[in-house]
């Protein structure tokens, strides 16, 4: 009998409804026991059946209440398809309904909306204006329109919700209203619908401090559409993005120092690229440094062979030490300072780059773990030239001599260069900044 109900509420076949029900009065109870997705409301429901589904709530209409595995109730389903006759008689059966979340935490309002059932939104709204107020994740059904670009839907809603500002300017989680989202998608005519019938604020930020303009930049090109959403934001009063969002993400005490002058736009974004920079090479040269350390040119000692005096006198050595220790003292030790150096000026950038300090905005900050870089690199190409040196067996080569130490000269006349350029950008910085002061 529960499969015959089934085919009977996948053909509407009200007559086979009947007879079934004349043989159990209790049947479409207890197929709604288990709350299975083919209980014959919500197969009727997505399939539009409405002659079958008012013979099922002239008898039971309480069953417009069940849940099906995803807890949907028969109106979930029916507002998602769009079948408007089919919602007003749930409505009408439970008015309740309206208000039921389904697993995701969406009503039958929401789900018509993102499915752009006009109709539908149209009756429910009449029917329970308040659920076009409930929040999914900390979204509006606003927000869910503009999302899935459903336009007549939102007019629709702006138009019942019209003089509630604080409303349709509500942000989601991540801090957009619906001009960023809309500006995101590129959704020109959404756009225009908000900036003309709605009064949202235009120059508001998000989590991230971006306003409507910089997520525009941010977004994929198109020109024609870039131009005209340009356009219509200039009309409506969108300004450049200031100085404010930047300086809510930084304290205020280091604010009062550094001068609002460090924190425009493009000193942030250089700050930060330099920063991401010098964290990669810094952990390059210190594993590099570390490696050297604990691999020294020439080895370890591999036995231990004691001291022999006499004609065939031999110092001898210990296991695992360096070889390089042993034959050539002074050069080991030159070895061990360059290295040592390298490597610990590369762990003093990335312990100051992860330790989240204010002043780590600072331009003057950046120069400063520019030089430690250019320290480390230093020294770092000295351990290579006391390696080769060390690995070489005719070091005394004039040939030799000269080409390795006048590649390293020429690289360090290069480092000194670059660190005089910084020096000279960073007081003229300075400057400007302590003339914008006074």
């Amino acid at each position: 009998m529960e499969t015959l109900l089934y085919e009977a509420s996948l053909q509407g076949n009200v007559t086979t409804l009947q007879m079934l029900l004349q043989k159990d009065p209790l049947i479409l109870d207890k197929v709604t026991l288990n709350q299975h997705d083919d209980m014959p409301l919500h197969v009727a429901s997505m399939l539009g059946h409405i002659d079958f589904i008012n013979e099922i709530l002239t008898r039971k209409p309480k069953l417009s209440m069940e849940c099906d595995s995803q807890r949907r109730l028969p109106l979930h389903i029916a507002s998602a398809k769009g079948h408007v006759d089919i919602v007003k008689a749930l409505v009408s059966a439970n008015p309740d309904a309206c208000g039921a979340r389904d697993r995701d935490g969406m009503n039958p309002l929401h789900l018509a909306a993102v499915n752009g059932r006009y109709e539908v939104v149209k009756e429910l709204v009449q029917a329970q204006p308040h659920v076009a107020r409930a929040m999914v994740q900390k979204e509006t059904i606003l927000h869910l329109c503009v999302k899935h670009n459903q336009l007549e839907v939102l007019k629709l809603l702006i138009e019942e919700i019209v003089g509630d500002h604080e409303f349709v300017n509500t942000k989601d989680v991540d801090g957009n209203n619906l001009l960023h989202l809309a500006v995101a998608d590129k959704q020109i005519e959404t756009i225009n619908l908000l900036l003309l019938d709605t009064k949202i604020e235009v120059n508001a930020s998000n989590n991230n401090g971006e306003t409507l303009k910089d997520i525009l930049d941010q977004g994929p090109r198109d020109h024609v559409k870039d131009k005209q959403i340009k356009r219509a934001l200039e009309r409506a009063g969108v300004v450049e993005a200031d100085h404010e969002s930047l300086l809510r993400q930084v304290p205020k005490k280091s604010i009062s120092k550094m001068g609002s002058s460090d924190l425009t736009k493009n000193d942030v974004s250089w700050i930060e690229k330099k920063k991401e920079t010098m964290m990669i090479v810094a952990g390059l040269i210190a594993t590099m440094a570390f490696t050297a350390g604990v691999t020294p040119p020439g080895g370890v000692w591999q036995d231990t062979e004691e001291p022999v005096m006499g004609v065939n006198a031999t110092n001898g050595h210990t296991a695992g030490y360096a070889i390089i220790a042993t034959d050539r003292a002074s050069e080991y030790h030159a070895f061990l300072i360059c290295n040592t150096v390298g490597f610990v000026s590369t762990l003093s950038i990335i312990l100051l780059l992860i330790s989240g300090l204010p002043f780590l905005r600072s331009r003057v900050f950046v120069w400063i773990l520019l030089v430690i870089m250019w320290i480390g690199t230093v020294f770092m190409s000295l351990t290579y030239v006391i390696s080769i040196v060390a690995l070489t067996p005719d070091v005394t080569s004039d040939t030799f001599l000269h080409t390795i130490f006048g590649i390293v000269f020429v690289w360090l006349i290069l480092g000194v260069l670059l660190v005089v350029g910084h020096t000279i950008t960073l007081i003229k910085f300075l400057c400007k900044k302590s003339s914008c002061c006074s």
